[in-house]
This record gives C-alpha cells, sequence and structure tokens, in this order.
C-alpha cells in the first residue's frame, strides 16, 4: 500500500478544546533537539517554571510540566497525593468531576460525592457545610466544566480548607490562561492545567503547581526507582509509597529540581512548544488575555441571541471561554455540527452525558479566539440552521456582532 503525503485539512475550530496551535508555537516545535540534560536545556526546563508561576500567580517551588494530556496531569496529582483510606469530597456539576471521582476510586480513597444540576454550579456555603459535616483529608474540584460552560467560584471554598488542614486541588484545565486563576490568594494547594485550550499548544503537556502541604505529603511517600537509586536510598523502605511509577511527583520532582535525576525521556519538542506558548501568552499579558477572552464571549453571545437561539447555563457563572447553546426544537444536534464542518470547515461541539444532543459548545481559547473566527461561526451556524429548516432572524447574528466590534473606541485587545 501507498501512503500519499500527510495533508490535513484546514479548519477552524471552535471547539472547547484542542483549539488552533498559535504559528509560533508550530514554528517552536522544529527547533533542532538537544539532549534532555544538556544544558541548554535544562535552561529551558528553568525558564519554563519561572513563567508556570507567573501564569499560576503563585510562589511555590514546584510548577512543572507533565509529560501526557491534561489527565496525566490530574493523575499525577491524585496519585501523589491520596493515600489509600484518604477521604476525599468531589463536588460535581459536570462531566469531569465525575473523572475526579474515577482517579481517586482508582488510588484507594473513600470518595464523598455532592451533586448540582449540570449548567450549574455550587453555592460556596454548601461546599463548605459539606467539608464541614464530613471531614475530608482531601477536597477535589472542578474550575471550569467545559460540559456545561460554567466555572465554579473557589475562593472561599479554599480558605475553609487551609483553615481546616484539608488539601485543596483543582482542576483547571479549562479555565488557565483564559481566566483569572489564583493559586495563592484562592488557597489553592495543588493545579493541574492542560496545553491544548487556552495555552493554544497541541495536546501534550499538563502544566501543574503545589505547595509545601502537598511536597510534604509526597515526601512522606519518596520512593526512587532501583536503577537509579543511590545505596543509602535502596535501603530506606517505605510501604505507603505512590503506586504510580510514571506519574510519581515525588520522582519528578528530582528530575525537574537540581538533582536532574533520569525519570523519562523529556517530550523536547513539547516543551519548547510549552515555552514559546507561555512567553507569548506573557507577552501579551495576563488581564489583556483574560479582557480579549471576554470581549469576544460578549461578541459571540451578542450574535447567538440576536439569531433567535437561546443560550444554555448559568449567566453569573458562566465560563468566558465556553458558550453553550441550546438545540433548538426538533434539530439533530450533529448533523448541524456535520455540516458546519463539510460545508464551512468549522468545527463546534456537542457535550456528553445528559446534555448530548441538547446543547452546541463553542469554545473561544487562546488563538482560535478571534474577531474573524467569531463572525465565521455565526454566519455558517446561520446558514446550517437555516438548510435544517429553522426559523432563524437572518443576518442579525453577525450584525450584532459587528455592533461590539465597532462600537467607537473599542478595540480587540490583541490589536489594541
Amino acid at each position: 500500500m501507498t501512503y500519499t503525503d500527510l495533508n490535513t485539512p484546514i479548519r477552524t475550530i471552535m471547539t472547547p478544546g484542542p483549539v488552533e496551535v498559535d504559528p509560533r508555537v508550530l514554528r517552536a516545535m522544529t527547533t533542532p533537539i538537544v539532549g534532555q540534560f544538556d544544558p541548554a536545556f535544562t535552561h529551558i526546563m528553568n525558564e519554563v517554571m519561572e513563567m508556570l508561576r507567573v501564569l499560576f500567580k503563585t510562589e511555590n517551588k514546584w510548577a512543572f510540566p507533565v509529560d501526557g494530556t491534561s489527565r496525566s496531569g490530574i493523575e499525577a496529582m491524585l496519585a501523589s497525593v491520596i493515600r489509600p483510606g484518604d477521604r476525599v469530597l468531589v463536588p460535581v456539576y459536570g462531566r469531569f468531576g465525575h473523572l475526579l471521582m474515577e482517579i481517586c476510586e482508582r488510588y484507594g480513597a473513600e470518595v464523598d460525592a455532592m451533586y448540582a444540576e449540570w449548567g450549574t454550579v455550587f453555592d460556596p456555603a454548601e461546599v463548605i457545610q459539606k467539608i464541614t459535616e464530613t471531614k475530608p483529608d482531601i477536597v477535589a474540584m472542578v474550575h471550569a466544566e467545559t460540559s456545561t460552560g460554567c466555572m465554579q467560584p473557589l475562593k472561599e471554598i479554599g480558605q475553609v480548607c487551609r483553615e481546616m488542614d484539608v488539601l485543596f486541588i483543582v482542576d483547571a484545565v479549562a479555565s488557565i490562561g483564559g481566566t483569572d486563576v489564583r493559586v495563592d490568594e484562592w488557597c489553592i494547594d495543588g493545579l493541574i492545567a492542560g496545553t491544548q485550550k487556552c495555552l493554544s499548544i497541541p495536546s501534550g503537556m499538563a502544566p501543574l503547581t503545589y505547595n509545601d502541604r502537598i511536597e510534604r505529603r509526597i515526601a512522606s511517600r519518596k520512593k526512587v526507582e532501583r536503577g537509579i537509586a543511590t545505596e543509602e536510598e535502596l535501603k530506606q523502605q517505605n510501604t505507603t509509597f505512590i503506586r504510580s511509577n510514571y506519574f510519581d511527583l515525588g520522582m519528578l520532582q528530582d528530575y525537574w529540581g537540581p538533582r536532574r535525576l533520569n525519570h523519562h525521556t523529556e517530550a523536547t519538542s513539547m516543551l519548547y512548544a510549552l515555552r514559546e506558548g507561555l512567553r507569548i501568552l506573557l507577552e501579551e499579558g495576563l488581564e489583556e488575555r483574560f479582557a480579549r477572552h471576554v470581549f469576544h464571549e460578549k461578541a459571540l453571545m451578542a450574535g447567538i441571541e440576536a439569531m433567535g437561539l437561546e443560550l444554555f447555563g448559568r449567566r453569573d457563572v458562566k465560563l468566558p471561554t465556553v458558550t453553550c447553546i441550546k438545540v433548538p426544537e426538533g434539530v439533530e444536534a450533529d448533523s448541524v455540527r456535520n455540516m458546519l464542518l463539510t460545508e464551512f470547515g468549522i468545527e463546534i461541539a456537542s457535550s456528553f452525558g445528559p446534555l448530548h444532543g441538547k446543547i452546541w459548545r463553542i469554545g473561544t481559547m487562546g488563538y482560535s479566539c478571534r474577531r474573524e473566527n467569531v463572525l465565521a461561526v455565526l454566519g455558517a451556524l446561520e446558514a446550517a440552521l437555516i438548510r435544517h429548516g429553522v426559523q432563524v432572524h437572518r443576518g442579525e447574528a453577525v450584525q450584532a456582532a459587528l455592533d461590539c466590534y465597532m462600537k467607537p473606541a473599542v478595540k480587540d485587545p490583541v490589536e489594541a
């Protein structure tokens, strides 16, 4: 069989991840490979750690990526922190709260869950009350649920966790780089991010950070791999060691720290990509980047509503980088999505579980969060709905978005 040259189609990606990759990141990925202990490469590692601390708004010593998709970072954090029998509280308000539960259960935790209707979030007081009642060792929570387009307030919950000596672990995969996340101020002990959403880097790394409270927990479970351990380390016996080898944050600390103890072969080109993505983000400025996401979110929502469609979820807790739309009655949701892809080259997303086929999700994340993309998806969605027999307000969607973009003295933050 003969294989042709790789030639993927050009798409406008407006999903909640993955998103379009910044061309400067793609260019960085063609940088020549150097050895993972070459001083030139370890210097890049140190730069990445420095930039991650700025992104996470933390003074934590440890801020580095786990090689793997976002889920690998979540698993590394939970696998390294959870001791069999630990009690973990997981407030669930969408698909990825269920994922946290599953991973916690697999590592031997006793999981207590509380549930909110999809499309809503928890009043922090509800979670605080549950913490008081159940007295967990750990609270694991999603900051931004892409499955519902909602964002959970965390500050009060984090403060109570700190006061009660409960570890607070947060999945911020969908929010980091697109909206404000304050690790230290919100008393977050461990936080996990991802590259393929608001950072506009290919999927394949999971940046995370954790403080000395979690570091002490990891140190109490320390184990060095036999083939590279010292004689003294081989004598040390620890029955509570972290069960995963690949996701052992203690061993990853030795790799990312001054010891540079070999753990795995670093994903060199992905680290180049992460460095460039972080450089671009800091060059734009965190607050400016957050403002850009809100700016385009407003234009998109204005267009959706002007078309006559209804947004899904509570507006007061909406995630700025994901806009959810109720599928009109009688419309085959996936048929509309397929038309957008095949006829317009635009990809949007459905959802999961009880919301599958009931909402569409449009992501405005990172490099995908641009004026031309918002206008394109509005125009294409209107055309696809008309083809599916839906009565929409023809021509109003793009005009409403243009009204947002063309207001006097208002500029796209990226262009300002």
